[in-house]
């Protein structure tokens, strides 16, 4: 009886227990289909090459050697990228002072929290003006502002896919608390382009 449940993909199921059999081109395989998205969550969450390589790289050691524990209660997708958010966690701690949780700030900040001063309706901008370089660069920059937890939890709903339980699942935290995070990471990084997008198309530059 497989150690994988119905809640994985054929395509990942088939993976798995190629893994936990021990076989070694399944772990070249996961880090083929993989590596991508998880140096990705990993880059945006250090803000640095070298240290996004090391997570991606211990992210995958980690798996590879508790495979045999995973019984498919979620993706295999969804499973690295807690191992991926844990361990850039573990190292942002290290090298920062003692912090207040983001849902402890965001506890604090609610009795006396304004909305921001500049709101420039920049999400409804036509879809053509987010594929260009300029303006992806600018939204990566004001990703960088957020918290690593508020920035995870964007990345992985708005950026990943993943649904509000898989990013719950991921950063070990409730599915309201993801919609909390969600909601004030859109409203910072708003607050943070506002500036940018509406001097650029705040009086028609830009549009056709």
């Amino acid at each position: 009886m497989t150690r994988v449940e119905n809640s994985t993909g054929n395509n990942d199921r088939d993976l798995i227990e190629r893994l936990q059999a021990g076989d070694k081109q399944a772990c070249a395989d996961c880090i083929e289909r993989y590596s991508p998205r998880i140096y990705g969550l990993a880059l945006r969450l250090m803000k640095n090459e070298a240290d996004a390589e090391d997570v991606l790289q211990e992210t995958f050691l980690s798996a590879f050697k508790a495979i045999d524990s995973f019984e498919g209660r979620s993706n295999l997708g969804t499973w690295l990228y807690r191992i991926a958010y844990n361990t850039a966690m573990m190292r942002l701690r290290r090298t920062s002072p003692p912090i207040l949780s983001v849902d402890e700030k965001m506890a604090e900040a609610e009795q006396g929290y304004s909305l921001p001063q500049q709101l420039f309706d920049w999400c409804c901008l036509p879809e053509r003006e987010f594929a260009t370089e300029e303006v992806r660069e600018e939204l990566e920059r004001a990703l960088g502002t957020l918290s690593p937890a508020l920035r995870s939890a964007f990345v992985l709903r708005e950026m990943e896919g993943l649904s509000t339980k898989e990013t719950a699942g991921v950063l070990d935290i409730s599915p309201s608390a993801v919609k909390k995070r969600l909601q004030r990471a859109r409203m910072d990084l708003r607050e943070e382009l506002s500036t940018y997008f509406a001097g650029h198309y705040g009086n028609g530059n830009g549009q056709g």
